[in-house]
């Protein structure tokens, strides 16, 4: 049997990169077993502890693997290839998974490959949904990344933007930490957003300038430290004029206030994106996927003639099942790891344009708009 030669059947995949220990099954298009395993403990915390979300991969991942495969009807000796997690995230729970998919590869005789955590992003969308196909302009939200991406084709991806500083799920934590939310904070500040409206207090809206041109990094780039920072202004001035309760009762505005600060943001970047591409597919991916206004506010932008894919909450976690289908493709077309595989919390994004490099290329090419560079994606 050739490198490239996989031989119709189950493929296991195995998500450790944070908090949740995960594993599925997939074979083909279909997903047949899914379990996601939580860890509770953090929110004592205020935000996951890397020792402890670790040493509770090491516990869980032998449970989770095996009630995936009870789910999915197949035993393990039906598998055809294994898809871990190598990076990015907390090298402590990267290991666990990495070392326990090497160990049962070997012992298999099965074929392995490292997955890039926000590659499986990307493909999340499309365990549930056939038509989430490249070509699509790709926002990738979550704890650790804020990404704006061009996805050309299944391993052919231009990166537009990304954060200089905090990720928007961080900033998510941060400010609902600061307001007495809990964690994790982006549902948190949704639910409270929920009850309150945008307006009583200013909050900036960082690096939308829409004088910057296209090829200027700027026009793509995320910055969400000073809005952070902003947040915590406001809410040391309510406290030290009203205290406690002053604070409690202003948290409902101040919430909707800062969700519309970074959803504009987001969604203005996001729409730009759409225009200086001429791509109106748009995706998204990550956790803060799960923020219902985003979607929504996304959604009316793009109007008639664009088109959303929206993962559901169970994939827009960190989740096994999208390392299986990002594990699968790469299994088919000839991709493997070797035993030497490890764990890199910096794993560089597979098939990455370095940044703005085509841009730069483009806009010499252009005489007005951007017709070459649409010209040149569609």
């Amino acid at each position: 049997m050739g490198e490239r030669d996989l031989p119709p059947g189950p493929v296991l995949g195995i998500e450790s990169s944070c908090d949740e220990c995960s594993a599925a099954i997939m074979e083909g298009p279909r997903l047949l077993g899914h379990v996601i395993a939580t860890q509770d403990a953090h929110a004592a915390f205020g935000g996951v502890v890397p020792e402890i979300a670790a040493r509770a991969h090491l516990r869980q991942l032998d449970r989770v693997v095996a009630a995936a495969l009870e789910r999915s009807g197949r035993e393990a000796e039906a598998l055809v290839g294994v898809g871990v997690t190598a990076g990015p995230g907390l090298v402590g729970s990267l290991l666990v998974g990495v070392n326990w998919a090497k160990a049962f590869a070997f012992g298999r005789g099965l074929p392995l490959v490292g997955v890039h955590h926000m590659e499986a992003h990307l493909f999340a969308n499309s365990v549930e949904n056939p038509g989430a196909e490249p070509p699509f302009v790709a926002l990738l939200v979550s704890g650790g990344h804020t990404m704006l991406l061009l996805a050309r084709a299944w391993g052919r991806y231009e990166l537009l933007g990304q954060t200089r500083d905090d990720a928007a799920g961080e900033a998510f934590d941060k400010v609902a930490r600061r307001m007495g939310l809990g964690w994790p904070g982006g549902p948190a500040i949704e639910r409270a957003a929920a009850r309150g409206s945008p307006g009583r207090f200013e909050l900036p809206r960082p690096m939308l300038d829409p004088s910057v041109p296209d090829d200027d990094p700027a026009a793509f780039d995320f910055s969400f430290s000073g809005l952070k920072t902003a947040v915590a202004l406001v809410v040391e001035e309510i406290e030290s004029s009203g205290g406690a309760e002053a604070l409690e009762s202003a948290v409902p505005d101040l919430a909707a206030e800062f969700q519309a600060a970074v959803l504009d943001v987001l969604v203005h970047k996001t729409l730009r994106a759409v225009r200086a591409t001429g791509c109106r597919r748009v995706l998204l991916g990550g956790g803060v996927a799960r923020n219902g206004a985003l979607a929504e506010r996304l959604r009316g932008a793009l109007g008639q003639g664009g088109e959303l894919f929206v993962p559901s909450p169970r994939l827009a976690t960190d989740n096994g099942a999208m390392v299986a289908r990002v594990a699968a493709w790469r299994l088919e077309r000839g991709d493997r790891s070797g035993l030497d595989l490890n764990a890199d919390p910096s794993l560089p994004f597979p098939g990455l344009e370095a940044v703005h490099e085509a841009w730069s290329v483009a806009s010499t090419r252009r005489g007005s708009g951007s017709g070459a560079r649409t010209a040149a994606i569609i």
